[in-house]
């Protein structure tokens, strides 16, 4: 399918197939399936999923990706950025050394509550707030001696999730974003809009499509997320209510040229096969196909 696309550099991440790296998140499928999955998609590079997901040995990693025809183009690093600043460092500089052996280039840095999962979190103080931006810094970094860069993630249930963080870190940090569709309208940023006002700072990209009555529900504290996300408020690209062509275009237009990852936050029940996430994969890809040919066609 991606061999299709022209314009557009396409990516998976294990959590579309249910991988997550809170505990109890849901049933884990192993490695070798998920990559078989993206492989026979045609997709040719992926994200690596959490901490000790893919081996963790560099010669294993690559051993790992290259069985199935994929590239690494770094990872998730969620980090209690606002507190114990040596900690979240020391953790920075292993994800970094591992991500450049393995080949990678990016490190999506999230900033942690600490707390596990995504459902709760306590507001910062300004000091806090200084010391994550800070400790961000830090990490960007650390990256750059590795010859890898790094892209803030608006997340749900971290410290930087609301459309007032988003603007906050932005005016506060240097670092670029990664800019998920889904957190951020989730979060209450309309993804277009940030894209069309940040086009300089758009280092990333993860599609993802919602429904926004949910995206509402967990918004106001009416459901936690982990249930949203139980719910289905992830869907394929295009069967939600995120404008995702009108996202592409205006990135696209901006100048962006890096990796749209597909991304559809996904909990798996015990006993549950790769069909279904693999099927939503494929009509995220084929509706990206779509997207890509208007692009290519505007270009005539």
């Amino acid at each position: 399918m991606t061999e299709q696309l022209h314009s557009l550099r396409i990516a998976a991440a294990p959590i579309s197939w249910g991988v997550c790296e809170v505990p109890g998140w849901g049933h884990v499928l192993e490695p070798n399936t998920v990559l078989a999955e993206m492989a026979g998609l045609g997709i040719t590079a992926t994200e690596f999923g959490p901490p000790g997901y893919l081996p963790e040995d560099r010669v294993e990693l690559r051993k790992a990706l290259s069985a199935f025809a994929i590239a690494p183009i770094g990872g998730f690093l969620a980090l209690a950025l606002h507190r114990a600043p040596s900690a979240a460092l020391a953790a920075a500089r292993t994800a970094a050394a591992l991500f450049a052996a393995a080949g990678a280039e990016i490190v999506v840095l999230a900033a942690a509550t600490g707390h596990d999962g995504y459902d709760t979190r306590t507001p910062l103080t300004d000091h806090e707030w200084r010391t994550l931006v800070d400790t961000a810094a830090s990490v960007g970094d650390i990256a750059a001696e590795h010859g890898l860069r790094v892209a803030l993630h608006p997340h749900v249930g971290t410290h930087v999730e609301t459309a007032a963080e988003v603007d906050r870190f932005l005016a506060d940090s240097d670092l670029d974003l990664c800019l998920d569709t889904g957190h951020l309208l989730i979060g209450g940023t309309d993804p277009v809009e940030l894209a069309r006002r940040h086009a300089d700072r758009i280092g990333h990209i993860h599609l993802k499509d919602v429904r926004a009555a949910l995206a509402a529900e967990v918004r106001s504290g009416g459901i936690e997320y982990s249930e949203a996300v139980r719910r289905g408020i992830y869907v394929p690209l295009g069967a939600g209510d995120v404008d995702i062509a009108a996202l592409v275009r205006e990135v696209h237009a901006g100048g962006y040229r890096g990796w749209y990852v597909i991304e559809q936050d996904t909990a798996l029940a015990p006993g549950d096969s790769a069909e279904v996430p693999t099927a939503n994969a494929r009509e995220s890809l084929r509706h990206l196909a779509e997207i890509d040919a208007g692009l290519a066609s505007a270009r005539i």
